[in-house]
């Protein structure tokens, strides 16, 4: 029986079982993959380089693209590259650095979209103090603590599933190291430990969740009780896209590490996880853009001046002339 000492590398989640459909699966993970970089990407470039950008809100996006980016680019690369080799191993520091990395990035994500519906409150809600409670100072102080607690969040949960004892060899039904996955491999007891560790994460999760939940009822209230029907569409332009990425967010992710052994299959594994590991980052460029008007703004100055450096470069380009 293997233990976690003698255990090497980890067998991963094969997506499809023959070829014809993994490579299948490989170039939709990769349209998924370059969708997300491309949009999280565009969404960076146009915070850092648009001054009109430069406000509270958008700065705590760009955050938040920067760990999507993080967060998919943990786990795609390696489910593609183990498609493209025919293998299904990841060795066990690459497991531990893929737990440590993505539970980072999912962590300090859950904390900043709990900043960002503070910041929505504040804007709507206390539109008098928001430059006193907003201030370049404060919002780098709670995007620091984000990450901060994403790296919290991370070591805790990585040494402690690490230092189980496993006893039910190494594969792993997930397409990535994800502990729910990992905990299966422990022996009878050890588990009890993480467990009481996802169960205390779950608690403050849901105290986020509440904090999130608050803070929309009272801007849902405020935005009502505009006397402008121009300023209501506005003001939930702005807070209907966080309120979606946060709901799907939260709802895959806490199915994903709470539900009930007595349902869980290979199939509804891997579906949960997709969906809230791959589907977020690749969607949340989308969903924060469609409706608002200064990033579409942006992204068009940034095409625009993108196509004139590429038309001024040829056409001063020096011609060479066959002889």
């Amino acid at each position: 029986m293997p233990n976690s000492s003698s255990i090497s590398e980890f067998l991963l989640l094969a997506l499809a079982d023959t070829r014809q459909l993994q490579l299948l699966h490989f170039w939709l993970l990769l349209g998924i993959y370059l969708a997300a970089l491309l949009g999280n990407g565009l969404i960076s470039t146009a915070v850092a380089c648009d001054h009109r950008l430069h406000t509270p809100m958008y700065f705590f996006l760009l955050n938040l693209a920067l760990l999507d980016l993080g967060c998919i680019s943990t786990t795609l690369p390696k489910a593609m590259a183990n498609i493209v080799f025919d293998t299904q191993a990841i060795s066990y520091a690459g497991c531990v650095a893929q737990v440590f990395l993505f539970v980072f990035f999912i962590s300090a994500e859950y904390s900043l979209l709990t900043i960002m519906s503070y910041d929505r409150y504040v804007a709507i809600c206390k539109p008098l103090h928001y430059g006193t409670l907003l201030g370049s100072r404060a919002c780098a102080t709670m995007a620091a603590a984000a990450w901060g607690a994403g790296l919290l969040y991370s070591l805790l949960h990585t040494a402690n599933t690490f230092s189980m004892p496993l006893c039910q060899g190494n594969v792993v039904h997930q397409f990535f190291c994800e502990i729910p996955q990992l905990v299966k491999l422990s022996c009878s007891q050890s588990y009890l430990k993480e467990i009481f560790v996802l169960v205390v994460s779950a608690s403050v999760a849901s105290g986020c969740f509440a904090f999130i939940v608050f803070s929309y009822v009272q801007v849902f209230r405020a935005v009502l009780r505009m006397p402008s029907e121009q300023g209501r569409h506005k003001a939930f332009s702005t807070c209907l896209p966080h309120l979606a990425v946060v709901s799907l967010f939260i709802s895959t992710a806490m199915f994903a590490y709470l539900k009930p052994p007595s349902i869980s299959s290979p199939s509804l594994d891997l579906l949960v996880a997709v969906l809230y590991s791959v589907v977020p980052p690749a969607v949340n460029p989308l969903i924060y853009s469609m409706r608002n008007q200064e990033i579409k703004g942006a992204l068009r100055k940034i095409l625009q001046y993108t196509l004139f450096l590429h038309q001024n470069y040829f056409h001063h380009s020096p011609r060479t002339t066959m002889t």
